[in-house]
């Protein structure tokens, strides 16, 4: 056996006794003891009963000690397992799930752990397991996260234009129809609520087949909602049927939640209802359209979902009346979260107004 290590001269025992009881992690302080008893003169066997441990580990952590001093003395997070994936495969897949599946090839419209292990085996002849894929995934950033719907035939250059052109859309209202007044953004759009509902993801034990009753009777009812992301306001109507009449009821029950110093921009879709001649548009409101098939532009259509999702699917509904019901209850819930109402709302093109 080689000689034994000296230990390093900047410190000595009664500062690795101060260490030990400053530190709170209890395996650092046990080896600090230790090895400040072999400053103060004791042998090494001494330092290994006092640590509880052999002379090699006492040896091992006097290299550690000398090299980092006594941070060396922590215990660091093992390495693990290297990843079955290099930088170009790690890229590689990135640009994959960035991309998205093509359906005719692939054979699925949106990918899943077990398409991404099938892809990954195609490519690079790597086998890996569904479990360590997601951790593999997550570490680079990716989450399984809600979509927002966007229109086949849609024109992305008039989505853009649009974006652009609010700050001066909202500069002109300024200016015209709410000269000397605050500006409100507001959002509207209607939803189908209906017996023949929705099923939608339910806890179950794993592996195990859950169901959940679905109606095929056809009674429906139509929320008209709006909200206001900035200050966390909603206004709604519950009616039984789309058109101009009831746009303009729903047009007075958001000028009544529009502040008394305040004028509204409401954007909404050009549906037939919502452009009529015949709407009847209250004084502290200015219609702003959105440009045809951009849904993704509109945040209620992800209120619609968060509402259906959490509380009006899997049910049956008895009648039109509980329709009504359960969509008012809905909606009450949403405005006693307003918190909810500006996460779900907020755009960054429309924020700062």
């Amino acid at each position: 056996m080689g000689s034994a290590i000296c230990l390093r001269s900047d410190f000595d025992g009664d500062g690795l006794r101060l260490l030990a009881r400053q530190t709170k992690d209890a395996r650092q302080a046990r080896r600090l003891l230790a090895l400040a008893s072999i400053y103060d003169g004791s042998s090494r066997a001494d330092a290994a009963r006092l640590g509880s441990v052999t002379l090699q580990i006492v040896r091992d952590w006097v290299v550690r000690f000398n090299a980092q001093g006594p941070d060396g003395l922590i215990n660091g997070k093992a390495p693990g397992k290297p990843s079955l994936l290099n930088d170009d495969q790690r890229a590689a897949l990135a640009q994959a799930i960035e991309c998205g599946p093509t359906p005719y090839l692939n054979g699925v419209v949106r990918w899943r752990l077990c398409d991404l292990a099938q892809w990954l085996w195609e490519e690079f002849r790597i086998s890996v397991s569904q479990q360590t894929l997601g951790r593999e995934v997550r570490s680079m950033g990716y989450r399984k996260l809600s979509a927002r719907p966007r229109h086949h035939a849609q024109d992305a250059d008039a989505v853009e234009a649009f974006k652009k052109g609010f700050p001066c859309a909202v500069a002109e209202v300024a200016g015209g129809p709410a000269k000397g007044k605050v500006i409100e953004i507001w959002f509207q759009d209607e939803a189908r609520i209906g017996q023949k509902n929705k099923i939608t993801r339910r806890w179950a034990k794993r592996g195990s087949r859950p169901s959940a009753p679905h109606d095929q009777r056809t009674r429906s009812a139509y929320i008209f909602g709006a909200i206001c992301p900035k200050h966390g306001k909603a206004a709604a109507l519950v009616m039984p049927w789309c058109d101009t009449h009831a746009m303009n009821q729903h047009l007075i029950e958001i000028s009544r939640n529009v502040a008394d110093d305040a004028h509204a921009i409401l954007i909404m879709d050009q549906a037939g209802w919502h452009m009529s001649n015949a709407l009847a548009v209250p004084e502290n409101i200015t219609i702003l359209p959105l440009p045809p098939k951009s849904p993704e532009l509109n945040p209620v259509e992800n209120i619609w979902q968060f509402m259906r999702e959490n509380w009006l699917s899997n049910r049956v509904f008895k009648s039109y009346e509980d329709i009504v019901d359960h969509c008012c209850d809905a909606w009450r819930k949403l405005q006693d979260r307003p918190w909810k109402i500006k996460t779900i709302g907020r755009r960054q093109w429309a924020h700062e107004f």
